[in-house]
């Protein structure tokens, strides 16, 4: 079993951080998942209606993850939040991705709620995944570029296995090893905040709407929820 959790010096550093790990196990990535394309369908309508829009780097759920990147060095309007650019990709052209079922159910979730997702194939992590501050010798193969190697900087916080590094700056962008794909089928999708005082319980919320669109589709999914003194 795959644990999750924060190092001491982030934790100390973000200690209103609160994280949840939604994981699917047994999941069906080739079947319809009408649910989700319905989820998808009316959050593109809602945009096109102006009745809601996706959080931008003014709202305060944004600005606490900008405000987090320059404290570990990481400029947020070059090297967005995954929740940033994903609502500005949205704003700007109408729709989200489609990529596979799974990736689109956390891709509406999150820019519904403002909170950054992501996911890992659980299949293809090595050890535990820690949030830790990189130590700058670690490497990483970012999503789609399988033939990259970079070196995350030291000092940025990154999430990583015994291998190597799964996500950079926090949540940017996430590595191709552990990429979810229509054959995965026992998964980790995080949903996350750094101001669990205000927004925990959108985490919360979010975390049960995701596991409502996954559960039809997964022998079994589970939410526990992550902190600076817990583990999941």
């Amino acid at each position: 079993m795959t644990t999750f959790r924060i190092s001491p010096a982030v934790a100390a550093d973000f200690p209103d951080t609160l994280i949840a790990v939604v994981t699917a196990t047994g999941l069906r990535g080739d079947e319809p998942w009408p649910a989700t394309t319905t989820a998808l369908d009316d959050l593109e309508r809602r945009l096109a209606d102006a009745t809601w829009a996706p959080a931008d780097e003014t709202d305060p759920r944004i600005e606490a993850w900008h405000t987090a990147y320059r404290s570990f060095g990481t400029n947020p309007r070059r090297t967005r939040p995954s929740v940033d650019a994903l609502g500005r990709r949205l704003a700007k052209k109408g729709a989200l991705p489609r990529i596979n079922a799974a990736v689109d159910s956390y891709n509406t979730v999150s820019v519904r709620h403002g909170l950054p997702a992501g996911a890992f194939d659980l299949d293809h992590v090595t050890g535990d995944v820690e949030i830790r501050y990189a130590e700058g010798g670690e490497t990483f193969t970012p999503l789609g570029e399988p033939d990259t190697v970079e070196n995350p900087r030291p000092g940025e916080v990154v999430y990583a296995d015994t291998i190597d590094v799964l996500t950079r700056h926090w949540n940017h962008r996430d590595a191709h090893r552990t990429r979810v794909t229509h054959d995965s089928t026992h998964v980790a999708f995080i949903l996350e905040t750094v101001h669990a005082t205000r927004d925990g319980h959108l985490v919360e919320t979010a975390a049960a709407e995701l596991q409502e669109l996954l559960a039809p589709h997964a022998t079994r999914t589970t939410v526990d929820y992550l902190g600076p003194d817990t583990g999941a």
